[in-house]
């Protein structure tokens, strides 16, 4: 074929079309997920919860709860020094849990519950 005739455009047109159409269900299927968030309400809105569960944290358990999060950090470093691994997360009424999992739940409420920072 020859190269005046036009043929040439046709790879790099259907290249534009296809990753046009993609583009478009992408961004239909964002808008979808984003619609859906909205008619859940506030169900989702826990920080690290699953499944909307208020206190579900997956494989980790609540160790402490306070409302303050210096306190939690606090805890926090007291945990790690004692060799357990600690996070936190904040709840919806603004409490800070201090998060372990579930095999150490029980040592390291032990170590807080004596805690000067509670």
């Amino acid at each position: 074929m020859a190269s005046g005739t036009g043929w040439y455009l046709i790879g790099p047109l259907v290249a534009v079309g296809l990753v046009g159409l993609l583009g478009a269900v992408f961004w239909r299927m964002g808008l979808h997920a984003t619609v859906a968030r909205e008619e859940a309400g506030d169900r989702c809105a826990a920080g690290l919860t699953i499944f909307g569960e208020p206190d579900d944290y997956g494989l980790l358990c609540p160790a402490a709860v306070t409302d303050d999060a210096e306190v939690a950090d606090e805890i926090r470093r007291l945990l790690g020094d004692a060799g357990i691994r600690a996070t936190h997360a904040v709840d919806r009424e603004g409490r800070t849990a201090v998060l372990v999992f579930a095999e150490e739940v029980e040592e390291a409420r032990r170590l807080v519950g004596g805690s000067p920072a509670l």
